[in-house]
């Protein structure tokens, strides 16, 4: 495919947010794993965490290399602070007043959102590093490259989780660990060919 230019102003603000929510996700993941009861979900997360970590050093580079202040502000950027904040302050929330397993339920849709927005984010960048013609894009490849699967577990085996402990919360069998985590899934694809073998799986267990 023909490589075309690109908007520098936009790769620019779309970096800004990338880092605002690789720094939310970490405050997310922490408030989090402070909400967790199943075993597997916080080994899973305590890993999402050192991850997020490791993202937002890797985007650090980039900010170097592309000689870009990663202290630098934008309507975007705020808006995504905020939005951190109040996932959190949700999660919290849900803590104080409610019981540990509705608290676990929220903190796994506040992942969820988190990494939804997360994960959008490094594919479009990873969009831009494929297509895009410009002096930048080695940079965000090597970047992408780095990322891209575990970003891919965050979304897809967190939903996974969510999705079994909802079923269980409502009083019905759940495959826990969810499908997504037992196949290692890492793509939509995959995560959608897993959710599907739900039903075989809780067969085999009984």
């Amino acid at each position: 495919m023909k490589k075309t230019p690109y908007d520098k102003k936009q790769l620019h603000e779309l970096l800004y947010q990338a880092l605002e929510t690789e720094r939310g996700g970490i405050k997310i993941y922490e408030a989090a794993l402070a909400c967790a009861q199943n075993k597997d979900l916080k080994g899973e997360w305590t890993t999402y965490l050192e991850q997020t970590r490791n993202h937002e050093e890797i985007l650090l580079t980039v900010f170097k290399d592309l000689d870009l202040d990663p202290e630098t502000e934008s309507p975007g950027r705020q808006a995504v602070a905020h939005i951190g904040d109040a996932l959190v302050t949700a999660m919290k929330m849900a803590k104080a007043r409610g019981t540990a397993s509705a608290a676990q339920l929220v903190a796994g849709e506040c992942v969820l959102l988190g990494e939804t927005k997360d994960h959008q984010n490094w594919e479009l960048i990873g969009h831009l590093a494929k297509h895009g013609q410009g002096e930048e894009t080695k940079t965000l490849r090597t970047a992408f490259d780095l990322v891209e699967q575990e970003e891919d577990h965050h979304l897809y085996h967190t939903k996974g989780f969510i999705r079994e402990l909802w079923i269980e919360s409502l009083g019905m069998p759940a495959a826990l660990p969810p499908p997504e985590e037992v196949k290692t899934v890492g793509t939509a694809i995959g995560a959608a060919r897993a959710e599907k073998q739900r039903e075989s799986m809780l067969t085999s267990k009984h």
